[in-house]
């Protein structure tokens, strides 16, 4: 664990933003002199908040809180993922933070993600917050000045914030003013799915991957890494009056847990 906390409010170099825009997660991140992402140190928060983290098998779960008094120990699943696992410690901290007059948490996959597709409402809340504390809006808005919006500029984004691609793709969605959907699909259903601001309501998602698409391809096959940026017929993966004429580009990637995750430009 580094031990950058104690130094960073008095010696790292000033930024500009507007304090009152600042979510409470970002908030905490500013207040700890958090000026860029390799700051983002989620263990010295934890312990500075009085939460000893620890790495185990939990069989079942994904990660838990027990709270005692001021004190807390957060329990990660050795077994997932780094990108899980960071999320996992982003997420229990949002609990200790917010809900420790709870006393506990034991939470399960589906509890614990950005996409938030089956999480109840204290879960969503927690997924928010540690979101925040992972992508904090006002480090993601300037990395992202210039770049287009697809999966590749997502893995980047996931590479220089320590996050998974699925946690940096929904947050370029959510911060893009592009037109663009990011869609979760198995091999017989569109699991969730995240639009931009920008993306016509009035567009029906396909329920299913259409076989003529490199997400089809990877769900059936052995096909792994980003595809290429495409351009395809906007009725493989969306419905409306009109969208036969139209064209769209799309990325895909096959995640570990077998789904396809595919980006949709306009």
């Amino acid at each position: 664990m580094t031990t950058w906390l104690p130094l960073a409010r008095s010696k790292l170099a000033t930024m500009s933003v507007d304090l009152k825009r600042l979510s409470p997660a970002e908030r905490l991140l500013w207040d700890y002199g958090v000026r860029r992402p390799a700051h983002i140190d989620l263990e010295a928060i934890a312990f500075d908040k009085g939460a000893k983290v620890i790495y185990r098998r939990l069989g079942g779960s994904e990660a838990r809180l027990v709270a005692r008094g001021n004190h807390a120990v957060i329990s990660i699943n050795s077994d997932s993922n780094d990108g899980r696992q960071r999320f996992s410690l982003a997420h229990e901290l949002a609990h200790w933070i917010n809900d420790r007059e709870t006393g506990a948490f034991l939470c399960a996959k589906e509890d614990i993600g950005p996409q938030d597709f089956e999480a109840k409402l204290v879960e969503k809340k927690a997924n928010e917050f540690g979101s925040q504390l992972l992508l904090p809006n006002y480090l993601v808005d300037p990395w992202m000045k210039g770049r287009t919006v697809t999966l590749g500029t997502a893995s980047l984004l996931g590479a220089d914030f320590s996050t998974s691609l699925t946690a940096a793709a929904i947050r370029l969605i959510r911060r893009t003013n592009e037109s663009a959907c990011l869609v979760c699909h198995n091999q017989t259903r569109l699991v969730w799915f995240q639009r931009s601001i920008r993306f016509p309501s009035e567009y029906f998602l396909a329920s299913g991957l259409h076989p003529e698409t490199d997400g089809f391809r990877m769900a059936f096959g052995g096909a792994s890494g980003l595809s290429e940026v495409k351009v395809e017929p906007a009725n493989y993966w969306i419905s409306s009056r009109g969208v036969s004429r139209l064209e769209v580009e799309t990325q895909s990637v096959k995640l570990p847990d077998g789904t396809v995750l595919t980006l949709i430009s306009i």
